[in-house]
């Protein structure tokens, strides 16, 4: 995008957690009342695994954002697990182990009695609707605003941003804390702490949602930092590793 909306609200790792995600866009709408100009929701990627809602997340991302919000969904990582498991299905893929057995109990299915081969295909047909698959496939890996770059995992440092590549914004972890990109703040997720993290070029927006029963977004007003807005519950979701 060439120029900033009057708001963004970029929301951190969801992982599941729909009643969180919920509970952040109606503090997001009641923040926003009154404000006249473009608003806009930037989604960070890992809207799947980890928490037991992914299915419903999925659902309400693809209805429409909140009224007089525009929405830009990113892809994480655990997305793009997914759609490998789903590319070659396999009772032996790592996807599960990281979160994907929530995921797949989320859509009706039975993580222990999944069948092999051609069978396990023919499940995940007829549970894993297309337009989610279609959704998750279509995801880009970036959104540029001037001096910002929103993202999942972060950047690697000294390369160009059009040098980048979708797999390290994807995955990559310690690089994005380097501090050696100065000309725009990266804006991401993918690594967990309790609070929200601000660095002089960084915000860090995954404060574990699936565990700490926290999410978080940050609010950026004329393109400039201004605060978080964060949901929380009393009862932390299923955990695991981000």
């Amino acid at each position: 995008m060439e120029s900033w909306p009057s708001l963004v609200y970029a929301i951190g790792d969801v992982h599941g957690c729909h009643d969180l995600l919920r509970d952040l866009e109606a503090r997001i709408v009641a923040d926003a009342r009154d404000r006249a100009g473009e608003k806009l929701i930037v989604m960070l990627g890992d809207y799947v695994d980890r928490g037991d809602r992914s299915a419903q997340v999925l659902d309400r991302l693809l209805a429409d954002p909140p009224k007089s919000f525009n929405r830009i969904c990113l892809a994480g990582n655990h997305e793009q697990m997914m759609l490998d498991f789903l590319e070659a299905p396999a009772r032996s893929h790592a996807w599960l182990d990281n979160g994907g057995r929530l995921t797949l109990s989320s859509y009706g299915l039975e993580p222990g009695h999944l069948g092999a081969g051609r069978q396990l295909r023919v499940m995940l047909d007829a549970h894993i609707p297309e337009n989610h698959r279609s959704f998750i496939s279509g995801l880009p890996a970036c959104l540029t605003l001037p001096g910002a770059v929103f993202v999942h995992a972060g950047l690697r440092p000294n390369l160009a941003l059009e040098d980048q590549r979708d797999e390290d914004m994807l995955w990559i972890r310690r690089e994005a804390d380097t501090g050696e990109m100065r000309a725009f703040t990266i804006v991401h997720g993918h690594t967990p702490a309790p609070e929200p993290q601000i660095t002089s070029n960084r915000i860090g927006l995954d404060t574990g949602a699936y565990g700490s029963g926290v999410l978080t977004a940050a609010r950026f007003e004329q393109g400039r930092f201004a605060g978080f807005l964060q949901a929380t519950s009393a009862r932390p979701t299923p955990s695991g590793r981000s």
